[in-house]
């Protein structure tokens, strides 16, 4: 049986690009493995704290030796940790906003990317922890990033492969709705990105 979790980072509900094609994936996905089953996290509707101090420290202490305020502070990134290692796919949904990710995939990534647990450090370098995963990254613009004078400007794309990587998960596959906000390009930017879905 295959568990996907479907990770919802945009704001923007039925309105959104990243979420129709995330939503595109899942279906495709479901198709091909009947017996599926599926976690949705909506980082819009409750997003992940951003890191402070407390969670840190909480994050850093053996879960035994942890107060009650520190296991309180620590669930997040637990409960985070739980769902991607029970995950066999994992769907991420990535508008770009301002050339990058929405702080709350940021808060997320930050919440995953525990040193001892995620990764860890060896004689030979960082090591990821995370592995035997198949992620696909359903990546929303207003513009054309993918190629020509602005694909400089993408730093969704390369962020999440750099990170994921880093925690094991290699094998990512990028699929974009582009162009959205392009006069003549809008109305075809979706179905352009659903046809390229191939699982």
């Amino acid at each position: 049986m295959m568990h996907i979790l479907n990770v919802i980072s945009s704001p923007r509900g039925g309105a959104s690009y990243s979420i129709k094609l995330g939503d595109a994936i899942v279906e495709k996905l479901q198709a091909a493995n009947p017996d599926s089953t599926v976690t949705v996290r909506d980082l819009a509707t409750n997003p992940f704290p951003h890191l402070e101090e407390a969670k840190l420290k909480s994050l850093f202490t053996p879960a035994p030796a942890r107060t009650p305020k520190q296991q309180e502070a620590a669930r997040h990134s637990d409960d985070a940790i739980a769902d991607l290692q029970a995950a066999d796919v994992i769907v991420i949904g990535a508008p770009l906003y301002n050339f990058g990710i929405p702080s709350t995939l940021k808060a997320w990534i930050d919440h995953i990317a525990r040193a001892g647990i995620t990764f860890k450090y060896t004689e030979k370098g960082p090591e990821g922890l995370v592995t035997g995963k198949k992620v696909y990254v359903a990546m929303a613009s207003g513009g054309v990033y993918s190629e020509g004078p602005y694909a400089a400007y993408d730093f969704v794309a390369p962020y999440l492969k750099a990170v994921l990587g880093f925690l094991g998960m290699t094998d990512v596959t990028i699929l974009r709705v582009e162009g959205t906000s392009i006069p003549g390009q809008e109305e075809i930017a979706l179905q352009k990105g659903i046809d390229s879905i191939s699982v």
